[in-house]
């Protein structure tokens, strides 16, 4: 016994002076790690209560250490140079929108290329030194850079790569007569891309035990860079939208697109404009590649030092005939959605009135029954959940956390600009049957949001079907090896469970149908505000209310959050259907 005891003395002063040296971050266990941990304690040959006391007071003792030392300076200089590094993007963008003369586009671009450069730098610096040192990575967190999300980094990141191609395409003809930095930005944000998509692709599910300041530092530069080329995308895709020199509310805001680009001076070759309407369309994956690529390095950030107890990895297969009916409406509810939008692009650009107030009322009914189907789906989704009795995680985990963040958060976009539109279309008296379609979608899109948000909030905090079986058989174990008549019991238990993971009860097939409808239905509410369908615009009444100035900021600056909820909500249902 006394052997036991100096042996787990000795380790456990060991792993102390390792944490310590590595600063290394300790993350509270969840409930299934902690049973197994106690299962194992239970199981040393015959210990004696002393000794379990005296264990568990050094753990308590290194946990307190530990907790003090995940506070140390290297997160405080990472969060200052991350916040300063944003300010002056932020005022470089600004400045270079609204004053084209003493800030111009090609001193953003500069300022960009140096961030992009540095960021590159450390990238393959992580690459090729910090990732090779020995205990460098010694733990990868299972939740971090899921399937789903990396898939969507590389599909964004290669359409991103494919709109500074044509940058550079359209660019290089007017090299005669504007700056080469035009040119040389997107060959360096090209670049980046690749190797940004490859070290996430790699890295994303790391918990750094080596150069942590260092790589504190590092990631937030990376998530700064990206949040920088963010709000550039976000704001030349709103001045491309909305720059109208002589505001005419009756003729569209699109009218003004083809003359970007062309007052200084003309384009050497005669393919310009087809690569500028290329590159326009593409601005919205660029948006969502430089928003996806910060929260998985957000993630990497939150898990420097952190020990993570060793979880089965349990692979999930998506099998169409676990989801019939939501599959089945979703798909039509998106092809029916990519019809009126087609519908609508065409028409709002004629300036036939009543072609235009068709394509608007097309266009209302079409969000309103979206809109109405996910609130009645959404409903029986969290009734569902409140017949359930799956338990609440309790583990500490930085991807669910920053998950229910970016999602509550991303909604306050959509809700502003619903919330605004509520307003002026009640002071207005929402006369006419467009005005009366407006306010019933903006009533809608708030009451959607919040219920979305309630469905996917709980979902993504309840303990996994299979996860929850396996645990409750891993910490039972023991008192059934010392009550042998309990053995009967155990095994049908474990027939129950094999049973149930074959043949999914009602509620987990229930959940799995809201899950894949909300799913398609928020795609295709991506995909028309991503690509151009702007009724705010086209709609009169807010413009006449709040005047054109202060309707534009209000649009452009909650759009972008609107329509990056609607992707980061994709990514949180799979995740919920996974779980279920």
């Amino acid at each position: 016994m006394k052997t036991i005891a100096q042996q787990m003395f000795r380790n456990c002063d060991n792993m102390f002076t390792r944490k310590m040296s590595t600063d290394v971050v300790e993350a509270r266990p969840s409930n299934i790690e902690t049973a197994a941990q106690m299962d194992n304690i239970l199981h040393l040959p015959g210990p004696s209560q002393t000794f379990n006391v005296e264990v568990r007071e050094s753990v308590h003792h290194v946990e307190a250490v530990m907790e003090r030392a995940h506070h140390g300076g290297g997160w405080l200089l990472s969060g200052i140079i991350c916040i300063n590094i944003l300010i002056l993007g932020c005022a470089l963008v600004s400045g270079s929108a609204f004053n084209s003369v003493a800030i111009t586009a090609v001193h953003r671009q500069i300022f960009l290329i140096i961030l992009l450069l540095l960021t590159m730098s450390w990238m393959l610096f992580y690459t090729v030194v910090t990732s090779k040192k020995d205990q460098a990575v010694l733990f990868k967190d299972s939740h971090a850079g899921p399937v789903w999300l990396q898939g969507g980094l590389l599909l964004f990141g290669f359409l991103s790569f494919l709109m500074d191609i044509f940058k550079i395409a359209t660019y290089v003809g007017y090299l005669p007569c504007d700056s080469a930095v035009k040119v040389a930005f997107p060959v360096v944000q090209a670049i980046f891309l690749l190797v940004q998509t490859y070290f996430l692709w790699c890295h994303a599910k790391d918990c750094v035990q080596r150069h942590t300041n260092f790589t504190r530092c590092g990631l937030t530069l990376l998530i700064s860079t990206n949040l920088v080329v963010w709000m550039t995308a976000v704001t030349e895709e709103s001045i491309h939208q909305t720059e109208i020199l002589d505001l005419n509310v009756h003729i569209s805001h699109k009218m003004y697109r083809a003359s970007y680009g062309d007052i200084k001076c003309n384009c050497s070759h005669s393919v310009c404009n087809t690569f500028k309407d290329a590159f326009y369309y593409l601005y919205p994956f660029n948006i969502e590649y430089s928003l996806f690529a910060s929260a998985m390095a957000y993630v990497m950030w939150k898990n420097i030092g952190r020990l993570m107890g060793d979880h089965c990895h349990h692979s999930v297969k998506f099998c169409p005939k676990d989801v019939r009916l939501g599959l089945a409406m979703g798909i039509l509810l998106v092809v029916a959605g990519l019809v009126t939008f087609i519908v609508y692009e065409v028409d709002i650009l004629t300036e036939d009135e009543k072609t235009r107030n068709k394509a608007l009322l097309i266009h209302f009914v079409m969000n309103i029954a979206i809109a109405s189907l996910m609130c009645l789906s959404t409903v029986i989704g969290c009734i569902v959940f409140r017949l359930d009795h799956r338990e609440h995680v309790s583990e500490k985990n930085p991807t669910r956390s920053l998950d229910v963040g970016l999602l509550v958060g991303a909604s306050m976009g959509q809700i502003i600009i619903s919330y605004f539109s509520i307003v002026a279309a009640v002071a207005t008296g929402a006369r006419g049957y467009l005005n009366a379609l407006n306010l019933c979608w903006a009533v809608l899109t708030v009451l959607q949001l919040g219920l979305q948000n309630y469905f996917i909030v709980e979902g993504l905090h309840r303990e996994p079907f299979h996860v929850l079986q396996e645990a409750a058989l891993h910490t039972n174990a023991h008192a059934f090896r010392e009550h042998p008549e309990m053995s009967v019991v155990l095994e049908r238990h474990k027939s129950r469970c094999s049973m149930t993971s074959e043949k999914p009860i009602w509620r987990r097939r229930v959940l799995k149908e809201v899950c894949a409808f909300l799913l398609l239905a928020n795609i295709i509410l991506w995909i028309m505000p991503a690509f151009g369908a702007r009724p705010q615009f086209d709609h009169l009444t807010e413009i006449k209310f709040y005047k054109f100035t202060m309707w534009a900021a209000i649009v452009n600056i909650g759009l972008p959050f609107g329509i990056f909820y609607r992707m980061h909500s994709v990514a949180s249902l799979f995740e919920v259907y996974f779980i279920s």
